[in-house]
């Protein structure tokens, strides 16, 4: 009964990462738009900075893995960091979406630093909440409901930017290239943001303790991720799946701006006041709406057929939607939304499994060695995210410097062309790639089974 997690819990937990997936569907969706159109940078010149700066943050994951493994407090080894990064989070958002009045280099200089900056304390608050779902249950089905509620609450937290972003620009500012209305949105997120980081510390608990008492060792605890091979597997699945939205999502403001063009706007009330949601916004609400159809859509499929099976089928479905989605003429925005609903599902359906599979593979891990380092196992999936948002981002700022694409002017055919297979063709062939690392991975549910018994009866044997 002790691996049982109340619905409180649950809900607790979920708001941690509805507060991160705030910040980081703006920064997927708008930030290459924001330092082009906005601040006033070249694309290709933003692109480098994605990779560069990227770089170095996956290379930092680890090391907060590693960290967050050998911190002991009272309240536990991951949920502090929750407590007390909340507020830098918040602050360091802020001063990314700020712009000083600085000449060419000064921009550049000041969005490396800043970038740099969210990009680490995005890490030390979201590898230790991930690594929290390894310690609140050690029963795998929990554990997948876990990851499940986790997403749901993600895409929910993506849904609440994605509706309220633009509006709420056009609202402080007048425009989405009002460098204030920015500021004082990304102000807003911030505080919603801490509130619900506090709110995930106060709400959840940590229950699984290793099997062995020995102290923490760096280069057994490397040596034992060297050697687990579901990691290695999720690690190249999860980087084709997050190059297969980064490119996506990176792509979409441009596709609307300069492919469709499309005037029309759709109104609703809220606070007191008229927002109008652009074909942009409609498009990016109606993907995380259909994100969060597949997330709960994921945990009975796997249940059914497997976790495995469950992200082969997903993923291999949205690289054959996103083919058909290039062959989607500039008039047929009805159909262009629908694909985005389709594949969005498939989408969803992968992210609450790839964690809890990594929850699987730090069992793994602790049932082949007799060691646990779960900060170390999870950072990983912190690793893959930042990779696949490195690769894709910095791809994306490099295509569209390619394809010839200028900031506020009409694009070329060929630049059209090259935006049109950014949302479709180029994310299809990440997407062909994530599925032929999943082919591979190991750890089927009998396997799963076998191993969550041994590691009862070895915990039951140390207490």
């Amino acid at each position: 009964m002790q691996d049982k997690v109340s619905l409180k819990e649950k809900i607790g937990y979920g708001l941690g990462d509805a507060a991160s997936s705030m910040f980081w569907k703006i920064f997927s969706m708008y930030l290459m738009f924001f330092y082009t159109d906005v601040f006033g940078i070249a694309p290709a010149v933003v692109g480098t900075m994605f990779l560069i700066t990227r770089i170095w943050d996956s290379c930092f994951d680890p090391i907060v893995g590693i960290i967050s493994d050998r911190t002991k407090t009272r309240w536990g080894k991951f949920r502090p960091f929750l407590l007390w990064t909340a507020i830098p989070f918040a602050l360091i958002g802020i001063l990314t979406f700020y712009t000083p009045d600085f000449d060419e280099k000064g921009k550049i200089i000041y969005a490396y630093v800043t970038y740099s900056l969210m990009m680490m304390v995005y890490s030390i608050i979201n590898v230790p909440y991930a690594s929290l779902l390894g310690v609140m249950s050690s029963d795998r089905k929990e554990r997948t409901t876990l990851s499940s509620y986790r997403m749901v609450f993600a895409f929910g937290g993506s849904l609440l930017a994605l509706w309220l972003i633009e509006p709420l620009v056009n609202y402080f500012g007048g425009s989405l290239n009002s460098k204030m209305g920015w500021l004082y949105t990304i102000m807003v997120f911030g505080i919603i943001t801490t509130v619900f980081f506090w709110a995930c510390f106060f709400l959840t608990k940590e229950r699984v303790e290793p099997i062995s008492d020995e102290k923490p060792n760096l280069k057994e605890d490397l040596n034992d991720l060297l050697k687990n091979r579901p990691w290695w597997i999720l690690l190249g699945a999860g980087i084709g799946a997050l190059v297969f939205n980064s490119i996506r999502d990176g792509a979409a403001v441009y596709y609307f701006k300069y492919y469709v063009s499309s005037t029309v706007s759709y109104s609703f009330n809220a606070f007191g006041e008229t927002f109008a949601m652009t074909p942009t916004s409609l498009y990016f609400v109606l993907g995380q709406a259909a994100n969060i159809i597949g997330v709960i859509a994921a945990t009975p499929i796997a249940n059914k057929i497997g976790k495995k099976n469950t992200f082969f089928g997903a993923m291999a479905m949205a690289a054959v939607l996103s083919v058909i989605f290039y062959f989607l003429g500039k008039e047929e925005v009805l159909l262009i939304m629908v694909f985005q609903v389709l594949i969005s599902i498939c989408a969803g359906c992968i992210f609450p499994l790839i964690w809890s599979m990594y929850a699987d593979s730090a069992d793994y891990s602790e049932w082949k060695q007799g060691r646990r380092a779960t900060g170390l196992i999870f950072s990983a999936s912190s690793m893959s995210q930042k990779f696949g948002w490195t690769i894709g981002g910095a791809a994306t700022g490099w295509l569209l410097g390619y394809y010839g694409f200028q900031a506020n002017v009409e694009q070329t055919a060929v630049t059209q062309n090259g935006i049109q297979l950014m949302l479709s063709i180029l994310p299809a062939a990440a997407a062909a790639i994530s599925v032929l690392f999943i082919l591979f991975y190991p750890l089927t549910e009998e396997k799963l089974e076998t191993i969550e018994k041994d590691l009862g009866n070895k915990r039951q044997t140390t207490n």
